[in-house]
C-alpha cells in the first residue's frame, strides 16, 4: 500500500518533509534577497562516491535556489590530508564564503575530526565544531551553528505537536555525535524529559514506549517495530538504509518498520521523503545566518 493510501485509510499524520522543507529554502531565498547578502556555500567532496556526490549536487543546487553563491571543489581521492587542510585555511580566510562543509565520509588518510575542527567555527555550517557542539550542549545557542539533521528533526516535531513541547518525554535511538546527542541537547532546551536509547540499553523496546517522541537514528533498517511505539506517538525516522528486495532491486528504508508503526502513531515521517530534506534545507537556513552574522545583521 502506497503511503498515499494509509494516509487517506487513518488519521495518522505523515509528515511531508519534503514540502517542509521547500517552504523553509522558499523563506531564505526571501530573506536573503530583501537583506541585500549574498552568502558564500563552500563544499568539499574527496573522491568520487556516487551518494556522496549526489549530495553534494542537491547541496549545490538549494545553494543557487537560495541566491547564495556556491563553491564546489571535488578532490581526487587520493588528495593528502594536508592539501585538504590547506583548502580550508584558504576559505576560512575568504570573506566571500560564510559556510564551509566537507562532505563525509573521507579516505582513509584523512582525519575527519583533524579536519571538521580546522574549520572556523563561525562557517561550520554542519555545526560539526567542538565550540559549536559545546554551545549546543550547554544552551548557548545564540551565536552557534545547530547541527543541520537535528535541527530539521525538531522542526518536524513542531510541525506535529505545535511549538510547546514542555514536558514531552523524548527518546532518542542512538547516542551519535551528528544526531542522537546534539538531538537529545535540542529537546532539553524545549523542557522535554529527554532519554537515549543505545547499543548497550536494557529493554529498550520498553522504554520507547513511554515516548511521546520517537527520534531513531540508529542505522539498522526497520529496528523500530510497533511493540516499541506507544499509541499516539511522533516517530521522526533519521535511519536512512539500502534495503535489498527479493528481485534483487534495492528501496531506501529507515530505522523504523513505517507499515507496522503507521497505524499506531499520530504522526510519522516516511523514508525516503521526511528527515532527509530537512538536513539541506537547515544547511541553507545556517549558511545565511552565518553569513548574517559576519554582516552583524540580526
Amino acid at each position: 500500500m502506497t503511503i498515499e493510501q494509509l494516509s487517506s485509510n487513518k488519521n495518522t499524520l505523515i509528515i511531508d518533509g519534503k514540502q517542509i522543507a521547500s517552504e523553509i529554502i522558499k523563506s531564505v531565498a526571501s530573506r536573503t534577497l530583501s537583506n541585500n547578502i549574498r552568502p558564500g556555500l563552500a563544499v568539499i567532496l574527496i573522491g568520487s562516491d556516487a551518494a556522496s556526490s549526489v549530495y553534494v549536487k542537491n547541496k549545490s543546487n538549494r545553494a543557487k535556489e537560495c541566491g547564495f553563491e556556491s563553491r564546489q571543489f571535488s578532490l581526487d581521492q587520493s588528495t593528502s590530508e594536508k592539501d585538504v587542510l590547506a583548502l580550508i585555511a584558504e576559505l576560512n580566510d575568504d570573506d566571500k564564503i560564510h559556510g564551509i562543509l566537507v562532505q563525509l565520509p573521507l579516505p582513509d588518510q584523512i582525519d575527519p575530526h583533524k579536519v571538521i575542527q580546522s574549520i572556523s567555527p563561525e562557517k561550520d555550517v554542519d555545526g560539526f565544531h567542538y565550540i559549536n557542539a559545546g554551545k549546543l550542549m550547554t544552551g548557548d545557542t545564540a551565536d552557534a551553528l545547530v547541527p543541520c539533521t537535528p535541527a530539521g528533526a525538531l522542526h518536524l516535531v513542531k510541525h506535529a505537536l505545535g511549538n510547546d513541547l514542555n514536558g514531552k518525554h523524548a527518546v532518542i535511538i542512538g547516542r551519535s555525535n551528528i544526531v542522537g546527542k546534539p538531538m537529545a541537547s535540542l529537546l532539553l532546551a524545549q523542557n522535554c524529559t529527554v532519554t537515549i536509547i543505545h547499543s548497550r540499553t536494557n529493554n529498550p523496546c520498553q522504554i520507547a514506549k513511554q515516548a511521546d517522541i520517537v527520534i531513531a537514528a540508529v542505522g539498522v533498517p526497520k529496528l523500530v517495530t510497533s511493540d516499541w511505539i506507544k499509541p499516539g506517538a511522533v516517530v521522526i525516522d533519521v535511519g536512512i538504509n539500502r534495503s535489498i528486495l527479493e528481485n534483487g532491486s534495492s528501496k531506501l528504508v529507515g530505522d523504523v518498520d513505517f507499515d507496522s508503526v503507521f497505524p499506531i502513531a499520530s504522526a510519522i515521517t516516511p523514508v525516503p521523503g521526511g528527515v532527509g530534506p530537512m538536513t539541506i534545507s537547515m544547511l541553507m537556513e545556517n549558511t545565511f545566518n552565518a553569513a548574517m552574522r559576519k554582516q552583524q545583521i540580526k
